[in-house]
């Protein structure tokens, strides 16, 4: 786990017990794990009583380096042993390493299920409506008859049960070519999965 030259100094500014004192780092600690989870913002931290003989601007440096520290944390699963050398080279001491480690493992399950619902996965296919139509005619032609099928694919998206439709209109041809093609892809799924 690698951090920024940007992130280091804001965790060297956490470290100086002159510029934030060993309440008010505690409290910026659960404040930012607070933020990560919604149950506070980042602008509340600014307000917060406990951080309030804090200089603003160290404070915002410290909060964007916790928060970058945590995050990062929690997503490449470190526990205390992997932490607690970062911390010792940004200048921590012992007292501060272990307030740090002690807030961080009791929120890292809540952050982690949060970080794997974040980001964009493909849409989950549950049901197949279909319906044949037959075109008589359009504006530019007078007579088409041909049919077409207006197919309507009901998704949803992991963790979430609402169900969205996406509808779409194809002739014939384009049917059997997407029905083939599907079976294809069921083919090289079932060959995938006896290897």
């Amino acid at each position: 786990m690698e951090l920024s030259t940007e992130v280091q100094e804001g965790l060297q500014l956490c470290a100086d017990n002159a510029r934030i004192s060993d309440n008010a780092f505690t409290v910026l600690v659960e404040r930012v794990c607070d933020s990560i989870l919604k149950k506070t913002t980042e602008y509340s931290v600014l307000d917060d009583k406990g951080l309030s003989d804090v200089d603003k601007a160290v404070l915002k440096q410290s909060y964007a380096s916790v928060l970058a520290l945590i995050l990062e944390a929690a997503k490449h699963d470190v526990d205390a042993s992997t932490i607690s050398p970062l911390l010792e080279d940004n200048k921590f001491i012992p007292e501060r390493i272990d307030s740090f480690n002690n807030i961080f493992q009791k929120r890292k399950t809540e952050i982690q299920v949060l970080l794997g619902s974040i980001g964009h996965t493909p849409l989950h296919i549950v049901d197949v409506d279909w319906r044949l139509d037959f075109y008589l005619k359009n504006n530019f032609i007078d007579k088409i008859n041909e049919p077409v099928y207006m197919v309507t694919l009901k998704t949803e998206q992991s963790g979430s049960d609402k169900i969205k439709d996406i509808q779409f209109t194809c002739s014939m041809e384009q049917l059997q070519d997407l029905v083939g093609k599907l079976k294809d892809a069921n083919k090289s799924l079932e060959k995938a999965s006896q290897m």
